[in-house]
């Protein structure tokens, strides 16, 4: 698991306020909403507002391609690594 990774994790807990739920309970490649983690459309409101106050992201609609970056752990830290130019 990457540190960025890690650090979603512990962006999701904390900004969704899952206190039954620790960072490293989430497998990375875990599905977020709906089944796997069980988030909602608003629960992907906040993380959406989370990441772009930690990581500076341009998210400009919910369109579909956001929604599938948002589907895992591992596919957020792909955006935010794409986005700040990280490999």
């Amino acid at each position: 698991m990457s540190n960025l990774e890690l650090d979603i994790k512990r962006l999701i807990v904390t900004a969704l306020n899952l206190e039954d739920l620790k960072p490293e309970d989430i497998d990375s490649d875990e599905p977020l909403f709906g089944q796997g983690l069980g988030l909602d459309s608003i629960d992907g409101l906040e993380l959406g507002m989370a990441l772009r106050k930690i990581y500076g992201l341009r998210i400009e609609a919910a369109t579909e391609e956001i929604r599938q970056h948002f589907a895992t752990v591992r596919r957020i830290a792909a955006f935010v690594g794409a986005q700040r130019g990280m490999p």
